[in-house]
């Protein structure tokens, strides 16, 4: 297995900065969830990880017990065999099969034309298990809902068999019952993962560990009861909030009501 280290990172597009100066560590076999307002650079160093963008600054390191590595020094098939993605902007346009779709996930392990071998369809045949879609492994993926297909997409990320997920909203589309079941397999995956979420109460749920991003710079790290506190949500979102314990897991839960929506977007604009 592998975490990530960022180390200084920064990103600047068109003389903008977008990131600046990131560090931030993900340990080997953690979740942890970025978090913050919109445009506040979540999916971009997401990309840098899985190198759709070049850093401007300031490095990402893949790290096991033995060494760490500057991803922008490895080859393309290899950092593609040790990370895998889901993005926003994922889309399937071909007619492809479910099965077909998530087959793709072996790409990287294949070399030229070669067909898919025994131990490759059943790394296929348990993600599409493991993400509820085997039922649909023959329909077309044009004819999924956005739920389904985000699910295949996930199955199809998993049968890469990397040593890191980046997930980028993973929870888009999904029906309550789903959103639960991912949560649960990447907590129970025991592989390391980088997972941006919008919800926070599901973030703090899911991840062990949080960091808060605000205007392209990292202004809180940690666990999530030591991050979610009605102070930095206030400050960084612009909503006053309760937190609270949720009963079983005992990860904190945001509480506001219209009445605190009001009050902090009257305060957010003063």
């Amino acid at each position: 297995m592998a975490g990530l280290t960022f180390d200084e990172l920064s990103v600047a597009i068109d003389h903008h900065t977008i990131v600046r100066d990131l560090r931030l560590d993900v340990p080997d076999g953690a979740v942890v969830g970025l978090v913050g307002p919109n445009g506040s650079g979540k999916s971009t160093v997401l990309r840098c990880v899985y190198r759709a963008l070049a850093p401007s600054g300031g490095a990402v390191w893949l790290a096991t017990a033995d060494s760490a590595t500057d991803l922008s020094t490895m080859g393309l098939r290899d950092s593609a065999r040790r990370i895998a993605a889901l993005t926003q902007d994922n889309s399937v346009d071909l007619d492809f099969t479910v099965a077909e779709v998530v087959a793709l996930g072996r790409t990287p392990h294949l070399t030229g034309n070669q067909p898919l071998g025994p131990r490759d369809r059943t790394v296929c045949h348990e993600a599409m298990v493991r993400l509820d879609v085997l039922h649909l492994a023959e329909r077309s993926v044009l004819s999924l809902s956005g739920g389904e297909r985000q699910r295949v997409l996930i199955a199809r990320a998993l049968a890469q068999e990397p040593e890191v997920l980046v997930l980028d909203e993973p929870t888009n589309h999904l029906d309550l019952r789903h959103q639960v079941e991912l949560l649960t397999l990447l907590r129970g995956a025991g592989r390391t993962a980088l997972v941006v979420l919008h919800d926070l109460n599901l973030a703090a749920v899911a991840c062990d560990r949080l960091g808060v991003l605000s205007g392209g710079a990292l202004v809180a790290a940690g666990p999530p009861e030591e991050v979610l506190t009605p102070e930095l949500v206030r400050a960084v979102f612009g909503v006053a909030v309760t937190v609270v314990r949720h009963p079983e897991t005992g990860a904190p839960q945001l509480l506001h009501s219209l009445a605190d929506l009001e009050e902090s977007s009257d305060g957010h604009r003063s």
